[in-house]
């Protein structure tokens, strides 16, 4: 059996045995694995503390069945994720980049621009310098549009008609974005969003916009995006997402 080579991020490690674990990353060319890190555990070892949670790593594995673990053989650091004055709402935000990738993407189906996009991410909040809840929400709506499930923000979600961004603006949780005034009665999990909110969600959903690293979102129109956001997602994965009771943290 051939050893596989590729770049990893890792994104969980759960303790298998004194001395191994099993471990979920997210690689370049292979899309999300699982795998045994025989020896991971041990502080000398073919590993050398390179799986820690949010590493990146030039990793060496074998891949087995679709029942099976792959099994880890080597794993070389790259570097470590370790935001600027140890500020604890970057730090949160980046381990929410990680649940966003382990449950959004299915195993061994591989995004290599996603992968990109997620060390962007990371890296701007390892600097400090945009301010995070920009880097979180250009992060979701990165990986949303990517995987195929970003909300509509431009046209209604149901007839495709244009929406303009004045007043109160219906968006349909379960119908995927927002919705026309025509289209809007009879519809569930329905909330009224200002204009404001949505023309910022547009900015922020624009790959080629590169406006959004310096905006400060306002109290008022965040804590509305935020909300919408964090139930978008718990919609679409059916669940509460365990970082979202820790994004907007305060620096320490």
């Amino acid at each position: 059996m051939a050893a596989e080579k590729t770049l990893a991020l890792v994104l969980r490690v759960v303790e298998f045995s004194e001395t191994s674990s099993i471990v979920t990353l997210f690689t370049r060319d292979f899309g999300k694995i699982r795998g045994l890190a025989k020896g991971a555990r041990r502080l000398k070892g073919p590993f050398e503390s390179a799986l820690d949670l949010l590493s990146l790593c030039r990793l060496v594995f074998l891949r087995k069945s679709s029942e099976a673990l792959d099994l880890l053989t080597e794993a070389k650091l790259e570097r470590r994720f370790r935001p600027a004055n140890r500020d604890l709402s970057n730090l949160y935000a980046g381990y929410y980049v990680a649940e966003l990738l382990q449950e959004l993407t299915d195993d061994a189906d591989p995004h290599p621009e996603l992968f990109d996009a997620a060390l962007d991410m990371l890296a701007r909040l390892r600097e400090g310098h945009v301010p995070v809840e920009a880097v979180v929400l250009r992060w979701e709506l990165t990986a949303l549009r990517m995987l195929g499930h970003q909300p509509a923000l431009s046209s209604c979600a149901e007839c495709g008609r244009e929406v303009p961004t004045t007043g109160r603006i219906a968006f349909g949780q379960l119908a995927g974005g927002v919705l026309c005034a025509s289209c809007r009665p009879g519809k569930r999990q329905v909330v009224s969003v200002s204009g404001a909110s949505i023309a910022l969600l547009r900015q922020f959903a624009d790959p080629e916009d590169e406006a959004w690293q310096t905006i400060e979102l306002a109290r008022g129109v965040g804590g509305e995006i935020r909300g919408l956001m964090n139930q978008y997602l718990c919609n679409l994965l059916g669940r509460k997402l365990r970082m979202h009771g820790y994004l907007g943290t305060k620096a320490s």
